[in-house]
């Protein structure tokens, strides 16, 4: 192994770390329900074309929707792929809009083959974000105010969140078919908080309560790829991603308490279960891509899981299978143009639509974006930059009973790639 590798190492040490302990903290009121807003399954390059990954391989990059893709890793060689994301929340009801936005570390994957048709996979990756916080102020004048009640503030806090590390393998079959399996190690916990104080403190009993959902366990992912060889180095790739429903070990406690100014303090209510299960359904992924060789691939994507399934402890709402429809494109005018970086450039374009896991009153949340994305070459390399822009919309079935979220996501990823595994003949 060369010697550049040895920086390299104590940078995926530190960032390992940093990606159990980090949290996003864009303020989403959806985060408040089960176990928060999901996260895309999809590296940065696969966020520039929608998110599609199911269908998609390549030889110096890591698509984990689908382990079988693993199998494609150049003989040689060593994939490095770390992103970093900021992210701008605008919240609307029609009158009033709220803002937000938050810096993150996303992921971290890497990768390296056995041998020919043999690749090994490992990173972390979100699966959902608990952030949250929202506050409100009922005075004389508000229409919301009750005389029996009085003027009041109340405030609702959420953080925390749960990742996926991940060790997977692909391994293909026949000059055609690859299959792959990965290690799913869920961990992470997401805290929640509701307090009212009354503006009568001296006569009246403050509410406050607290809630803490933790959640581990090992699952599984299972993928096929099939790929066939056309005449002028056009090619199609078809790709099945399936994750079996999982019970994780769960460690849930709520406490609800009343008090007041003198430092009285009363217990309604308390919930400690640090055995109980939480029931996670199963994912299926189908993905479909056609291209031509070092020129462009298109695709699309058809996730579905079955949520309604969903057996979570605590105040969550209700849950519904969520659907997702990907599709997107990459474009290289000319990949090993000498003169014009711009050609050299992949430009990549994608869209997505469907049904979240929400329901809330009685309306499934629908979202629906576009992305946008580049991969620039490193020089004397088949490294690259990716940067990627996506625009989702979160909102009701239209009866405006729900706010609509404008979420802004923006990127950067470095994927390394190198030849890790030649012996050097001259020092």
């Amino acid at each position: 192994m060369q010697h550049k590798s040895i920086p390299v190492i104590f940078i995926l040490l530190f960032l390992i770390a940093s990606a159990a302990s980090g949290q996003k903290q864009v303020n989403s009121p959806y985060a408040r329900f089960n176990i928060g807003t999901l996260e895309p399954v999809a590296s940065f390059k696969s966020l520039g074309m929608g998110g599609i990954g199911v269908g998609m391989k390549s030889g110096s990059s890591i698509f984990f929707a689908n382990p079988a893709s693993y199998s494609s890793i150049d003989t040689n060689s060593f994939v490095f792929d770390m992103g970093l994301d900021y992210g701008i929340v605008r919240l609307s009801d029609g009158n009033n809009h709220f803002t937000s936005r938050d810096m993150n570390f996303d992921h971290l994957l890497m990768g390296f083959p056995i041998k020919k048709g043999f690749g090994v996979a490992v990173g972390v990756v979100p699966v959902s974000s608990g952030y949250y916080k929202l506050e409100q102020s009922v005075l004389m004048n508000d229409p919301d105010y009750d005389p029996l009640v009085g003027p009041y503030s109340s405030s609702h806090d959420g953080d925390g969140g749960f990742n996926n590390f991940f060790l997977g393998t692909g391994l293909k079959i026949t000059k055609n078919l690859s299959l792959g399996v990965n290690m799913l190690l869920m961990f992470g916990q997401v805290n929640r908080s509701y307090l009212v104080n009354f503006d009568d403190y001296g006569n009246t009993y403050q509410n406050s309560a607290t809630e803490k959902l933790e959640m581990h366990g090992l699952n599984f992912n299972y993928g096929l790829h099939y790929t066939a060889a056309l005449k002028n180095d056009y090619f199609v790739n078809a790709g099945i991603s399936v994750t079996a429903g999982k019970n994780y070990k769960t460690d849930y406690q709520q406490l609800a308490y009343k008090y007041t100014a003198y430092n009285t303090r009363d217990t309604i209510s308390f919930i400690a279960n640090d055995s109980s299960k939480t029931f996670i359904p199963g994912t299926l992924g189908l993905g479909f891509t056609i291209g031509k060789k070092n020129k462009f691939t298109a695709g699309f994507d058809y996730i579905i899981t079955k949520w309604s399934n969903t057996q979570l402890p605590g105040t969550g709402s209700y849950t519904a299978d969520s659907r997702a429809y990907r599709f997107g494109i990459v474009y290289i005018p000319d990949k090993f143009s000498n003169y014009s970086l711009f050609k050299r450039i992949e430009y990549r374009f994608g869209g997505h639509f469907g049904d979240t896991y929400l329901i809330i009153h009685d309306e499934q949340i629908k979202e629906y974006g576009a992305s946008f994305g580049v991969g620039v070459p490193m020089r004397r390399s088949y490294s690259r930059a990716n940067f990627f822009f996506d625009f989702t919309r979160r909102s009701g079935s239209g009866v405006g009973t729900v706010h609509i979220e404008d979420y802004f996501t923006m990127g950067i990823s470095l994927n390394f790639w190198d030849f890790w595994f030649i012996k050097r003949k001259y020092d």
